[in-house]
């Protein structure tokens, strides 16, 4: 059920679709507002309305505004799943698919966010196809040519994520590619967000990234227990007050290694580094940092002054 405006009724009512006629009826009058309406959801192959046993196989995909013809094309096959060796199998075998690099792309960057946005069951939709949509934005730039193509994926995809308030750090995306490096994704970003730029003609929003935005993330991956990562969770957010002149996630790997400095569930500075993949080195310095600040950022029901003051640079 959904309102519509009835023209009848002169007014917003609910209106009943008719999946098997494809009209859309006004419940109060009966009138048909809309008939023989398509159906651009995906195609499944149990077509019954109530069925006990729902078939959950996919016949098609659903419809893509990104791809010619919305990606609803058609592939004749035989029935072992090759094309047929007939005139039509072979003048379709010719033919070319204007979206083979679009869907290629796509594809590579549902892998890719399956793999760097698994955190506690959110869902990665979002940022998914917001990377689609920069990159079917930026696939034919003559900047772009020639560029590591997994690279440029991976810029997309951050830049979605940044975007969609769920910001994930270059390494990470280095973890899951394998032989891009850092310094190729951060290029290939600098030149789409310029294109974008262009094209808009007004700056890019991006996002403020916050430490407290990685937190969470690196704490239940480091197996915490809740009462530490509230801790860290305050430790961080008052920390944005002081002027600390370190990375976001520099500074959550420091106030990580403070609190279970703090806690009876000491972490290794080394796993720490493993998790966050920020230097051993960088974590001890961003500590160093925040020291002269413990008594002002560690909540007071977590760990006392005289505990504070043990804690050594």
């Amino acid at each position: 059920m959904a309102d519509l405006f009835c023209r009848d009724c002169n007014r917003q009512a609910e209106v009943v679709f008719d999946h098997s006629t494809g009209d859309t009826i006004c419940s109060e009058c009966g009138l048909v507002l809309e008939s023989h309406s398509v159906d651009e959801t995906s195609e499944w192959r149990t077509f019954a309305n109530e069925s006990a046993d729902k078939d959950p196989a996919r016949v098609g995909g659903s419809y893509n505004p990104l791809l010619t013809h919305g990606g609803l094309t058609t592939i004749i096959s035989g029935g072992s799943g090759e094309l047929m060796s007939g005139s039509v199998g072979k003048w379709q075998s010719r033919s070319s698919n204007p979206d083979k690099h679009l869907i290629q792309a796509f594809s590579a960057i549902s892998a890719m966010s399956d793999r760097v946005l698994i955190c506690n069951g959110i869902s990665n939709f979002d940022c998914k196809d917001r990377a689609n949509e920069i990159y079917k934005k930026v696939e034919d730039q003559k900047p772009l040519r020639g560029r590591n193509q997994e690279a440029i994926v991976a810029a997309c995809l951050y830049i979605a994520c940044r975007q969609e308030n769920k910001p994930r750090t270059v390494k990470e995306f280095c973890s899951v590619v394998n032989g891009t490096t850092k310094k190729e994704i951060g290029r290939a970003k600098e030149l789409i967000v310029k294109h974008l730029e262009a094209e808009m003609g007004q700056s890019v929003e991006m996002g403020t990234i916050h430490a407290s935005d990685y937190l969470r993330r690196f704490c239940s991956n480091l197996g915490m227990s809740n009462q530490a990562v509230k801790a860290a969770q305050e430790a961080v957010q008052k920390s944005e007050e002081l002027d600390i002149r370190r990375s976001p996630i520099s500074v959550a790997a420091a106030v990580i290694y403070i609190i279970t400095q703090l806690s009876n569930d000491t972490k290794p500075l080394k796993d720490i580094s493993v998790v966050t993949r920020v230097a051993e080195g960088t974590i001890k310095n961003s500590y160093k940092d925040l020291h002269p600040h413990l008594s002002h950022i560690i909540p007071d029901w977590f760990a006392n002054e005289e505990d504070i003051k043990s804690l050594r640079i």
